[in-house]
């Protein structure tokens, strides 16, 4: 399994080259081109209580879909649903990985990936109380909304990541969950809520842009629209290009 990034930050595809008869899972409707000689299948991955426990719990698809490569090889293009960037972790034996929900994009067949329990401190920190946890040996592709920066902390390093910034990190890396100011009233003025204290050692992926802010653009932009009609749409496009 190789792959090779392009269009990135803003709107990254990931084109992941399979050698013979290899087998890579992808989140299911992450496709966007391949060969056509790739053969595609798609089940619940674990079986059905294990997948309904990853969608439910995880904020995955129920279905995983697999991508065998033939005899001579092949090649699939993956992407995201929102725009951002993607990057590679090689999974290695005895360092597992947690990745935010939506964040997993394809891995190869050897990475073992279930739902942990993440604690409350990420039930608090609206990222869900379940993480995917991804083990064993091999490449994993995860997606980002905006770009993706990479921290490498050391021993007793932290870093304060507001919560909807997450992407990924080793499970060697401690996560606290706090209030970023001392009040509800100075949460009000400031605009932020809840951070994590992020300390090494291992290696973390936060992303530049934030899904949930970005959810509640959309949302308060269809609220000053008739929802019924152009008015949500017209709202939603004055927001964005500036235009009343």
């Amino acid at each position: 399994m190789e792959v090779e990034k392009r269009q990135a930050p803003a709107f990254g595809v990931t084109r992941i080259t399979m050698g013979p008869n290899e087998r890579v899972r992808a989140e299911s409707g992450a496709l966007m081109a391949t060969t056509p000689t790739v053969a595609v299948e798609s089940k619940a991955e674990g079986g059905v209580l294990r997948s309904l426990k990853r969608a439910a719990l995880g904020g995955e698809s129920f279905f995983v879909t697999s991508y065998i490569a033939p005899a001579e090889g092949g090649w699939i293009d993956v992407a995201a649903s929102l725009p951002g960037d993607a990057d590679v972790i090689e999974v290695e034996p005895g360092v597992a990985w947690f990745v935010l929900e939506g964040s997993w994009l394809a891995s190869s067949d050897s990475v073992e990936l279930d739902t942990k329990w993440g604690g409350f401190k990420n039930l608090f920190g609206s990222e869900g109380g379940f993480i995917l946890r991804a083990a064993g040996q091999g490449t994993m592709v995860v997606a980002a909304y905006g770009a993706i920066e990479v921290w490498d902390l050391e021993p007793g390093q932290t870093i304060t990541l507001d919560t909807g910034h997450m992407v990924a990190y080793e499970e060697s890396v401690q996560m606290q969950l706090r209030k970023v100011t001392g009040g509800l009233v100075q949460t009000f003025k400031s605009g932020e809520g809840l951070v994590f204290d992020f300390t090494g050692p291992g290696r973390l992926l936060v992303q530049t842009r934030n899904p949930n802010e970005f959810l509640s653009f959309i949302g308060a932009a269809v609220g000053t629209g008739n929802s019924s009609g152009t008015g949500g749409v017209a709202g939603i496009a004055g927001g964005l290009f500036g235009r009343d």
